[in-house]
């Protein structure tokens, strides 16, 4: 396939879920993925804080010392398990399996669709949500800047296929639903990129203890300061901008683009709010989960 063929696909079914046509090309090796007992899986729906408790992490793995986390990339340190770009990337299943034990596996796919070694090898997971006005309008920017995505069009008509669920990975209600009763039988950390954006060092926190790990305050801080936004906006390992812009074109958005809680209203009218509370009722009124939409 030409490159120019390569970009703005439609998405591809993927047992009732719509995905990226790489990853829908790449579904075997995905599915037949071999977790071992001691992989940390970390998982959000798209635009909900992953590449920020990815890195989190892996500088709580590294005792808080960030000499790696300058020097390679964050999707070399921590792969995204279903993630596939012919000829521009090394597919993710083929890194992770390079990688000695233990690993940190990122994804973003929805329960149903995760490989099962994952439930038989009882992994930990770390599971990140974030309000779904907010994750709308950084995925309709992430869709614009890029290329592999379909062309988002206005985002009028964005807001109406995310509603619709008619965008890469579904509906985001019912992958956040779904994570939070899945934590009643499984190993899960459940957290708010609200909660994240409030006070990083109580949520760094929850995430050590969940690591089995303690720092000194010292330590404690060089993380928040490391992980904070204006850090890794300019930090190349994580801000995606050494990839080439035929794959994603900061100059339509960067990649670390805002990261605030609140960026909804800039974009939504009086209307399409009504109309997504009145959608967003119906869709939650079963869960005891509760989002904040600004902090």
């Amino acid at each position: 396939m030409e490159k120019k063929e390569m970009f703005r696909q439609e998405l591809v079914d993927v047992h009732g879920v719509p995905l990226f046509w790489t990853i829908a090309e790449a579904w075997s090796q995905v599915e037949g993925f071999e977790a071992r007992p001691d992989d940390l899986l970390i998982t959000t729906y798209p635009k909900s804080g992953t590449t920020w408790m990815s890195e989190i992490m892996d500088l709580i793995k590294n005792d808080g010392f960030a000499e790696k986390q300058k020097n390679i990339p964050i999707t070399e340190r921590i792969p995204m398990l279903e993630s596939a770009a012919p000829g521009i990337l090394p597919t993710s299943t083929d890194v992770l399996e390079k990688l000695p034990s233990p690993r940190f596996v990122k994804s973003h796919l929805p329960i149903p669709l995760l490989p099962k070694n994952f439930w038989e090898s009882n992994c930990k997971v770390i599971y990140v949500a974030r309000n779904a006005k907010d994750v709308a309008v950084s995925y309709y920017h992430f869709d614009r800047m890029n290329k592999f995505h379909p062309d988002p069009g206005t985002f009028a008509e964005y807001l109406e296929k995310f509603m619709s669920g008619n965008v890469s990975y579904g509906h985001w209600h019912e992958h956040v639903i779904s994570w939070w009763e899945k934590k009643k039988d499984h190993p899960i950390l459940y957290l708010f990129y609200e909660d994240i954006k409030e006070d990083p060092k109580r949520e760094i926190k929850k995430v050590m203890q969940f690591l089995g790990k303690k720092f000194d305050e010292e330590t404690l801080d060089r993380i928040v300061q490391h992980t904070s936004f204006e850090s890794m906006k300019d930090n190349l390992m994580v801000n995606y901008k050494s990839l080439p812009t035929s794959l994603m074109d900061h100059n339509i958005s960067p990649f670390m683009r805002k990261g605030i809680a609140g960026d909804w209203k800039n974009y939504f009218t009086v209307a399409q709010n009504e109309k997504f509370d009145a959608d967003y009722e119906k869709k939650m009124s079963g869960t005891t989960l509760k989002f904040r939409t600004e902090i």
